[in-house]
């Protein structure tokens, strides 16, 4: 049997024969796939692509039985959005996801890509995601045999590029596998993308160096559209494309298939759109036109999460922390649900523009700044552990992206409406953390215990005029001026600061209940609680005024002492006023 013949019978066989392997993990994938790089081992075991919309629905009926979940990272869509997607994805359907901004909408798409795409074997160099395999085998054993292909059917199988490989290396070309990941296109809608974009245009460049004519399908440079081809193609913001660009969808989604310019050809990308919409571009403006809209088949809505907990789950889990380790960085989980329930009674206020929304990411960046206001103002100077505290909190305004409606949306009115709305917050967080925590005689005894005193609140409390701190703690002064060390300040407080004590154990259990729902999501940032040795104890030297404390200890006894005098102002009725950065006995 010549060379000749031996291809040919390799190619119908591999053609016309059931792949020879059992699928691993993912649908359509044998085992050891990575083993297979090569065309010749992709036609010995009788590779058969399977479609996108096959490979999301089997996928994901594995998983279903398994019981595994491919939306890992995703919090607070289990009953509302998961099921949606699910459903449309068994259905086959395209996907229009409708949401305001910071949603999750397009980490969504992007999950469904890299957790239900099944690895697929393509040409090494190639632009267009080139499946040998899915060529007529006529063509294919032409090109093993170095020979150029008679093109009868208008359709587009491989690139230029492709053919030209397979010709030079036959059954030796290198064969790549791809994974969801790499299959996913991101595109963002914007007015300046034009229709050649999409579905691709002529390349000037290509006519020149290749000495090609106009027309030739050779000079074809790839839109998103084929750049995506066996794969997920996300269209953020969809309503921003006007409807001249948004008609170039509709027979891709109606027959699988579209065409350009002059070109005698059709493609056919198989590519799994999803597109994302705001929803006032969505019901209000009619942006989408209805035939594109109808196309889409599954609408959507995604929301922002409906409880603190999720979205202080969300919260830890995007926000970066910039390789700051567990030695450097603690996030007391109450400051982590004064930040979330900020942002939350932002959103849901009557005074907000609803319709641009308050995005979750808001409150991401918040938290991010406060690490950052944090390193600044105490821990990189003094050089203790970053621990944020209430007093730290006003930061936030630089990230704090919302708009007024109700009242003129001017700077010093968000400024003051902010400033607002966190204390409200404080008042919230610090009754709900001490509900049920005093016995009656206490606040009676705390109250006494400030008569004639007051405590002073500073962020850099480890700066004092004439004063230097050595370790951030021991003063040297020969002036002995008023030291604003919380631990020092406590010392005039005696019941103060046993309750003090009482609140850091507090803090510490609720660090460990949410360490641990944290971690049941794979959450892990600096989150454990640091066993501090207990407050203003030393062995023989039980509460004595001399006791030293460390300085990781001074910072968890500031954010400590904060809270607690937040909710001393905040009792009803109040036992302490606040005048700027004092706390006194309220009158």
């Amino acid at each position: 049997m010549s060379r000749a013949d031996t291809i040919l019978e390799l190619v119908k066989t591999s053609y016309s024969s059931k792949p020879s392997f059992t699928d691993a993990y993912y649908f359509g994938v044998p085992k050891n796939y990575k083993e297979i790089k090569t065309l010749r081992d992709l036609l010995e075991i009788n590779y058969k692509y399977n479609s996108t919309k096959n490979q999301l629905r089997e996928n994901l009926i594995t998983r279903i039985k398994n019981n595994d979940n491919p939306f890992i990272g995703i919090i607070g869509f289990d009953d509302t959005v998961i099921p949606a997607i699910k459903r449309g994805l068994l259905a086959g359907h395209d996907i229009l996801f409708v949401g305001h901004i910071g949603q999750g909408k397009t980490k969504l798409a992007e999950l469904v890509s890299e957790q239900l795409l099944s690895p697929i074997p393509i040409v090494e160099g190639t632009l267009t995601n080139d499946i040998p395999t899915e060529m007529p085998y006529t063509q294919l054993v032409d090109l093993i045999n170095g020979k150029d292909i008679d093109k009868k059917a208008p359709e587009f199988f491989v690139s230029k590029d492709c053919e030209e490989i397979i010709k030079n290396n036959g059954l030796d070309t290198k064969i790549r596998w791809i994974d969801g990941k790499q299959r996913y296109r991101y595109v963002l809608a914007t007015p300046d993308i034009s229709v050649k974009d999409l579905v691709g245009q002529i390349d000037v460049v290509k006519i020149i160096k290749k000495g090609i004519e106009l027309y030739d399908i050779d000079s074809y440079s790839p839109g998103y559209l084929l750049q995506a081809r066996y794969g997920i193609l996300c269209l953020d913001e969809l309503p921003v494309l006007d409807p001249r660009k948004q008609v170039t969808l509709l027979s891709v989604l109606q027959e699988g298939r579209f065409t350009t310019g002059a070109y005698p050809v059709f493609f056919k990308p198989d590519v799994k759109i999803i597109a994302t919409a705001n929803p006032m571009d969505y019901t209000h403006s009619g942006k989408i036109i209805e035939p594109l809209a109808d196309r889409l088949k599954s609408h959507i809505e995604t929301h922002y999460p409906n409880t603190i907990e999720d979205e202080t789950l969300i919260l830890l889990q995007e926000m970066d922390m910039l390789n700051r380790n567990q030695k450097s960085t603690f996030l007391p989980i109450f400051i982590l649900k004064t930040v979330t329930k900020i942002f939350q009674k932002i959103r849901n206020h009557p005074d907000i523009n609803s319709d641009r929304g308050v995005s979750v990411r808001s409150t991401i960046h918040s938290l991010e700044a406060i690490v950052g206001e944090v390193e600044n103002r105490r821990s990189l100077i003094n050089n203790v552990i970053s621990i944020p505290r209430y007093s730290d909190l006003h930061c936030i305004f630089q990230s704090s992206k919302f708009e007024l409606d109700e009242i003129e949306d001017t700077s010093e009115n968000r400024a003051e409406f902010l400033d607002n709305i966190i204390n409200q917050v404080i008042q919230e967080t610090s009754l709900n953390f001490f509900n049920g925590f005093f016995k009656s005689p206490e606040l009676v005894d705390i109250k006494n215990d400030f008569k004639g005193k007051t405590f002073t609140i500073l962020q850099n409390q480890y700066k004092n005029d004439n004063t230097n701190l050595q370790n951030g703690l021991e003063s040297k002064s020969t002036k002995s001026p008023k030291s604003l060390l919380y631990s020092e300040q406590l010392k005039q407080f005696p019941l103060l600061k046993k309750v003090v004590k009482r609140t850091v154990q507090q803090i510490k259990k609720e660090q460990n209940d949410f360490t641990y729902l944290a971690k049941h999501y794979g959450i892990k940032k600096n989150l454990e609680y640091i066993e501090f040795k207990d407050l203003f104890e030393e062995s023989g030297d039980k509460d004595s005024k001399n006791a030293a404390v460390t300085v990781e200890e001074e910072e968890i006894c500031a954010a400590a002492t904060e809270l607690l005098l937040e909710y001393l102002r905040f009792t009803s009725p109040p036992i302490l006023d606040k005048k700027e950065d004092t706390f006194e006995i309220s009158v």
